[in-house]
C-alpha cells in the first residue's frame, strides 16, 4: 500500500486548468442544456474513471493522516483507521486487492480541489453530506459510513457543563468546514454571544487550545473524540459537552458525472453492511459460503446458487467481480468489525451507526 502527501499547490493548478476548461468564454451565450449535453458526451466518450482505476490496478483515496480513529499513521507509516479502512473496501471490491490502494493526504481546503481536479479517485475523509456540496462541488455524496452531529469539547476544568452555559466564550473551529456555519447558527438560536474564530488546520486549533485561547471547541462529535484521546494533556483533561447540534452525515464522494464508477464504490460501502446483517464476518466468512444454503448468503457471496437448470452466480450488472461482497469481508470485515476495531476503543458508541434492526439506521438495498 502507498501513501503520500499531495502538494496543495500541484492541486490548486491542476483544478484551475479543470475550471478553465469548463469555463464559457465571456459574453458567449449558452443554456443549460447545451452544457448539460456536452458535459454527457464528453464523459461517455472519455468513459468511466472505473476502467481507469481497472487499469492502474490502484485506487487513489483521498484522505488524512491525523484524526485518531479516523486515519493516522502506525509507527510503520501505514494508514490505520475507520476511513482507511473504508478506502481499502473499495480497492477489495474493484481490484480483489485490499492493499492496492495509494492513500493521499489532504488538508481539509483541498478536499473538492483534489477531487476536481482528478487527483484522486474517491474522497473518504471525514466529509459532510450537504445539498451545497452536493450541487456546487462537483461531488457525487455516497452512502454515509459514519452519521455523526457537531458538539462542543472544552477543558474539564472549565465550569462549563452546557453548552447553553457559554455565553460570551470564544469558540474555535477549523476553517473551510461546516461546523463554522453550525457554531454561529447555534450561537444565534440560543441568543449567545460567541466570538468563533477559524483555523486552517487542526494542529493551530490544538496550539491555540493548548495556549487557553479557545474556551470552546467545536466540531462533529467523532472527530472531537478521537482529537481527545491524543490530547497531550490526557484524555481527562478534556470534556465533550452531551448537546449534539447539527446533522452530520459523512460520506465518501466521487466526481459527478460517472455512474459507473459511483456504483462500484456505493455497492462497495453497502457490502459492509449486508455482511453484518447476514452475520458475515472475515473469520466465517469461508466456512459460510461452503456450507449455506441460504440463496440470499449465496448470491451475495457470490456463489453458485442451484437451480432447476443448473448452478449460477448472479451477476447484478455493477461491473464489479461477482464474488465483490466475499472479497471486501474476506479482507477487511463486515462494517461492525470495521467500527469495533477503530471506534469502539475511542469509547464512541454505535448509535445510529447501528443496523436498522439494532435500533440504528444502516440498511442496504436488497442484493438480488
Amino acid at each position: 500500500m502507498k501513501s503520500k502527501s499531495l502538494s496543495v499547490l500541484a492541486v490548486a493548478s491542476a483544478a484551475a486548468l479543470f475550471l478553465a476548461g469548463c469555463a464559457s468564454t465571456e459574453g458567449e451565450t449558452t443554456t443549460p442544456a447545451a452544457t448539460e449535453t456536452t458535459t454527457t458526451t464528453t464523459t461517455e466518450a472519455a468513459g468511466s474513471l472505473l476502467d481507469s482505476v481497472i487499469a492502474a490496478g490502484s485506487v487513489r483515496c483521498g484522505t488524512r493522516d491525523a484524526l485518531p480513529g479516523f486515519a493516522v499513521l502506525n509507527d510503520a507509516g501505514e494508514h490505520v483507521g475507520f476511513d482507511s479502512d473504508f478506502c481499502r473496501v473499495i480497492a477489495a471490491a474493484v481490484l480483489g486487492d485490499a492493499t492496492a490502494v495509494e492513500m493521499i493526504d489532504l488538508e481539509t481546503a483541498d478536499r473538492f480541489t483534489a477531487l476536481q481536479s482528478g487527483a484522486i479517485d474517491v474522497l473518504v475523509r471525514n466529509t459532510t453530506w450537504t445539498a451545497t456540496r452536493d450541487g456546487s462541488e462537483g461531488a457525487n455524496f455516497l452512502q454515509p459510513t459514519f452519521y455523526d452531529g457537531q458538539g462542543m469539547m472544552v477543558t474539564s476544568d472549565s465550569g462549563y457543563n452546557t453548552i447553553a452555559a457559554m455565553d460570551g466564550a470564544i469558540i474555535c473551529v477549523a476553517k473551510g468546514t461546516t461546523t463554522e456555519g453550525n457554531a454561529a447558527l447555534e450561537s444565534s438560536r440560543l441568543g449567545l454571544d460567541w466570538e468563533i474564530r477559524s483555523f486552517d488546520e487542526t494542529d493551530l486549533i490544538l496550539e491555540a487550545f493548548l495556549a487557553g485561547q479557545c474556551d470552546g471547541w467545536s466540531s462533529d462529535v467523532s472527530q472531537l473524540t478521537g482529537l481527545r484521546s491524543a490530547y497531550p494533556n490526557g484524555s481527562e483533561a478534556l470534556t465533550i459537552l452531551p448537546e449534539v447540534f447539527s446533522k452530520e452525515p459523512l460520506a465518501p464522494a466521487v466526481l459527478d458525472g460517472d455512474t459507473a464508477w459511483a456504483q462500484a464504490v456505493n455497492w462497495a460501502i453497502l457490502a459492509t453492511i449486508q455482511a453484518e446483517e447476514f452475520g458475515i464476518t472475515s473469520a466465517n466468512v469461508d466456512s459460510i459460503r461452503d456450507t449455506t444454503e441460504d440463496v440470499g448468503i449465496l448470491r451475495f457471496l457470490g456463489a453458485e446458487v442451484p437451480g432447476s437448470d443448473g448452478a449460477a452466480v448472479l451477476d447484478p450488472n455493477l461491473s464489479l467481480p461477482t464474488d465483490f461482497a466475499y472479497q471486501v469481508v474476506k479482507q477487511v470485515g463486515n462494517y461492525g468489525e470495521i467500527f469495533a476495531r477503530h471506534l469502539t476503543p475511542l469509547g464512541l458508541d454505535r448509535g445510529l451507526n447501528s443496523l436498522w434492526n439494532a435500533g440504528g439506521i444502516l440498511y442496504a438495498p436488497p442484493y438480488r
